[in-house]
């Protein structure tokens, strides 16, 4: 296990590992604050208060209005059929909405009666061209009303068909289902609307985000284009200085045993790691919460490299994802973008990886040291880890959480701001380190509709549980995205 027991409270065990960051800057420490058009300042105040992790996700307001659109009953024949009882469906499918729309987190404004004729409409819709709110759900109760939903599918604002078995035959939705900016759910299954108010959620969740990049000397502000996510550049030293002063507190301690213990195996990391990996922890959570941000990528590899730290942040990586805040690594602003993707969209932590060909049994091999442990979703139990160092230079805490044999996953990355990269494949086993080398997570992939996994496109591509094209593909289709996926076939040799 480790050469110091867990139970050990003294700080000068983290403390001793100074000498490792001679290497450092030795100008004032501390986080750096600052705003557009103002000189930043070093944070004061005890570097060791908490910081609710949880907080630091973005919760925006997302307003969605919802109708029901339908001839006005009593009617002979047509679908759903006059045994369809029209009034108990339309009580019970608003009640559930509005169930959805609270474990989503969106507010959910749903018109009194149902849209019975064009002037009804027209009024809704033009309520919606004024109003603009973030999305509109329209529930079709009648067969002959598609082109009402139409109508409202028209005033620009992102629209989320509802059509039950019963109410659309393949024609009715061939065209519309494929429009930009609509979403159509034609079954009975009300998972594909809780997904839709998730979608909608994490557009906004996108636009209210603030995403620092530690890397290099400058300190800079933009906001991406298409997607509206404000970014952040800090010198890399603002990290690994703020790490310097971090103290060990109760909380360090704490986040140090419960890994320690919750852990299958402790391999190769002391408890003086697990402290400075708690260390690490706080003080990302602090230099978020200073900055006024709601995730970060940083240039890990190179502070490592320069031995400016004494463990990468790859436990903290792990409990930031577990809790739906994004922290990527070696300060690469599109996989961290893909982390923020899957995180506000799927409520599953995703897995920047490096993307490995396994020629011999054709698959692929997924790896990297940090890697969140609640796989199947924000707030499930967590997968089997173990503590291990970090492969790459064998300091301090990482992490090698052992993916699910027979599990579907997704591969996702963003190629630019408005193109997305989507693979599926399925989880064979992992990867142990050693005998082979490279990063502590580590398992093979076989991917879905690509015969030689040597032509998977991308690097740092996300990876989580689950077969999520269609809803990547719903999002892409409603929020202006292009969707590319690697070929099929391997291409054709040169003549």
């Amino acid at each position: 296990m480790g050469k110091q027991g867990d139970g050990c409270g003294c700080t000068g065990c983290a403390m001793s590992r100074r000498r490792f960051l001679g290497t450092a800057s030795s100008v004032a420490l501390g986080a750096l604050l600052w705003r557009p058009g103002q000189e930043p300042a070093w944070a004061e105040g005890d570097l060791g208060e908490y910081v609710d992790l949880a907080g630091l996700r973005p919760r925006p307001r997302v307003r969605v209005r919802a109708a029901v659109v339908r001839i006005p009953p009593p009617y002979w024949l047509g679908w759903p059929g006059t045994a369809y009882d029209l009034e108990g469906y339309r009580r019970f499918y608003g009640q559930q909405f509005a169930q959805i729309a609270g474990r989503v987190g969106v507010e959910l404004d749903q018109e009194r009666g149902p849209l019975e004729s064009d002037q009804a409409v027209e009024a809704f819709a033009q309520s919606l061209q004024a109003e603009r709110p973030d999305a509109v759900v329209v529930s079709i109760q009648h067969m002959g009303v598609w082109h009402w939903a139409d109508r409202i599918s028209r005033t620009g604002v992102p629209t989320i068909i509802f059509a039950p078995v019963g109410t659309a035959f393949t024609g009715h939705v061939l065209e519309i289902s494929r429009r930009p900016g609509v979403h159509v759910v034609s079954s009975l299954e009300l998972s594909g609307v809780e997904q839709a108010l998730r979608m909608v959620r994490a557009w906004r969740q996108l636009q209210e985000t603030r995403l620092l990049i530690v890397a290099g000397t400058e300190r800079r502000e933009t906001v991406m284009e298409h997607v509206g996510t404000k970014i952040r550049y800090l010198p890399r030293r603002t990290l690994h200085e703020l790490f310097a002063r971090m103290p060990v507190t109760d909380e360090v301690r704490q986040v140090a045993s419960m890994m320690r213990r919750e852990a299958k195996k402790v391999v190769e990391p002391t408890w003086e790691d697990t402290l400075n990996a708690g260390r690490s922890y706080l003080t990302a959570k602090r230099l978020l919460r200073d900055e006024g941000a709601n995730g970060l990528s940083t240039d890990c590899l190179g502070m490592v490299t320069s031995r400016l730290v004494p463990t990468p942040p790859c436990m903290a990586v792990s409990l930031f994802q577990d809790a739906g805040v994004t922290y990527g690594c070696e300060a690469d602003l599109w996989a961290a973008m893909g982390l923020l993707l899957t995180s506000y969209l799927l409520d599953k932590p995703g897995f920047m990886n490096d993307p490995v060909p396994e020629t011999v049994k054709n698959l692929l091999v997924a790896a990297h040291c940090a890697c969140g442990t609640r796989l199947p979703g924000l707030g499930r139990p967590r997968e089997p880890y173990l503590l291990r160092s970090h492969s790459e230079s064998n300091l301090g805490v990482a992490m090698e959480v052992l993916w699910r044999p027979g599990q579907p996953v997704t591969l996702v990355s963003m190629q630019g701001p408005s193109t997305l990269l989507v693979d599926t494949g399925t989880v064979v086993a992992n990867v142990n380190t050693p005998p082979a080398g490279g990063c502590r997570t580590s398992f093979e992939i076989k991917m879905d509709r690509v015969q030689d996994a040597r032509d998977v496109l991308g690097f740092h591509q996300v990876v989580c549980y689950g077969n999520h094209r269609r809803d990547l593909e719903a999002f892409a289709q409603v929020y202006g995205f292009r969707v590319a996926s690697s070929p099929e076939r391997p291409p054709e040799p040169p003549a």
